[in-house]
């Protein structure tokens, strides 16, 4: 990002106790889903991700919650290419199967449907997450938590909030046995994914 930004000072101990936090809670996340896409098991993605997911999101709420970060710097520091995570999606995407296309709302006051894929999503979170991560390790708080909150505000919060609707209704499809709306095969790959010996408790 080349974009003249507004500045402040260094941030303070209390400012750095809550960016650990962050970062422990983002490294947690990008970890597990690593894990769950190199693990394979359509019988426990869904719920696993449903957990972590869940738990970024209250991250991201708490960096939404926050007053504005502003980085140190006027231009976003080089910190190297994007994390490559083609490998990751094309897992998570096998993983998925059939209930990796799903739709969502992504401005619910201009309502557009979009359709997309949780595989692409998240890992869309997980670049966004891991740019944030490695300003962070290397000791620019102030530039980790700038990206955190502005990606959170305007991408990534947005994404693993329609992902993690589309994973509660694939477990409330198979926990309440309710009506799927999709294809009879849509319907079939979620009872296939959540049987209900593969259940996982978190």
């Amino acid at each position: 990002m080349t974009t003249s930004r507004s500045i402040e000072p260094t941030p303070g101990a209390e400012t750095d106790t809550f960016a650990t936090q962050i970062a422990d809670s983002v490294e947690s996340f990008l970890l597990a889903v690593r894990a769950v896409a190199a693990e394979g098991d359509p019988g426990s993605a869904v719920p696993l991700l449903l957990l972590e997911v869940s738990q970024v999101l209250l991250t991201g709420a708490r960096l939404g919650a926050h007053q504005d970060f502003l980085p140190r710097q006027e231009y976003q520091p080089d910190v190297g290419p994007e994390a490559d995570v083609d490998e990751l999606r094309l897992r998570l995407a096998e993983t998925l199967g059939q209930v990796d296309t799903y739709s969502f709302v992504f401005d619910p006051y201009e309502p557009e449907v979009v359709v997309s894929q949780i595989s692409d999503d998240l890992c869309s979170v997980v670049a966004d997450l891991e740019n944030g991560l490695r300003h962070y390790k290397r000791g620019d708080v102030a530039e980790a938590l700038w990206w955190w909150q502005f990606s959170y505000v305007s991408d990534w919060g947005n994404l693993a909030g329609a992902v993690l609707n589309a994973l509660v209704t694939v477990v409330s499809h198979d926990r309440l046995d309710a009506e799927f709306s999709g294809e009879e095969e849509d319907v079939a790959a979620a009872n296939e994914m959540l049987d209900e010996d593969a259940t996982v408790q978190p």
